[in-house]
């Protein structure tokens, strides 16, 4: 079985992202939505594929409200479960000050319901970028996530700690984790020496 070769292209002007069946047979593109779009010649199991990933990342998605712990390049490092920042007026943007009265919920315990709050230490990438706001340890994140994989970094000294790791963009998250499973397709058809 042949594992399609795909090669990715990611706009960042408008949050999509094309891509292109490498022997050009088939094109598409996810739009800012994260919906596939096929150009030509679609391939009825690629298709299914990317939609099945789109499905998945919509049902896992959580609502990341957290402190944030360590801002690195990749992105930040957030404590979620911060349940009172779900108010008014601090529901209206991304981001909210350190100063702001907040605490993490006691016996908080995560649902696997679609959009329900994510509880624990996590990773955020592609949050709204901002020239004028930028984010700093200890404020506070309050923006939906969506699931995209694990991610390793370092906490204090030497300690390792690995976390969930989320992106606030659908069309990210579908591509990574389609990559993640052309990956493991990959893997497995791997020849053994």
């Amino acid at each position: 079985m042949s594992t399609p070769r795909i090669q990715w292209q990611t706009d960042n002007g408008s949050g999509g992202a094309t891509w292109q069946h490498i022997s050009g047979a088939i094109e598409g593109s996810i739009s800012t939505s994260g919906k596939f779009q096929s150009q030509a010649n679609q391939s009825p199991s690629l298709v299914q594929h990317i939609d099945q990933i789109r499905a998945d990342c919509i049902q896992n998605r959580r609502m990341i409200c957290g402190k944030i712990l360590k801002v690195l390049p990749e992105g930040l490092v957030v404590e979620s479960g911060y349940t009172n920042l779900l108010r008014p007026p601090l529901d209206r943007s991304w981001l909210a000050p350190g100063t702001v009265a907040a605490s993490l919920a006691t016996n908080l315990v995560e649902s696997k319901e679609p959009g329900s709050i994510c509880v624990g230490s996590v990773f955020l990438t592609d949050y709204p970028k901002s020239r004028r706001i930028r984010p700093r340890p200890y404020d506070y994140v309050i923006l939906e996530g969506y699931p995209d994989g694990q991610y390793t970094y370092t906490s204090v000294g030497s300690l390792q700690r690995t976390v969930r790791r989320f992106t606030g963009n659908l069309s990210e998250a579908v591509r990574v984790n389609f990559e993640a499973l052309k990956n493991q397709i990959q893997s497995r058809a791997a020849p053994v020496k």
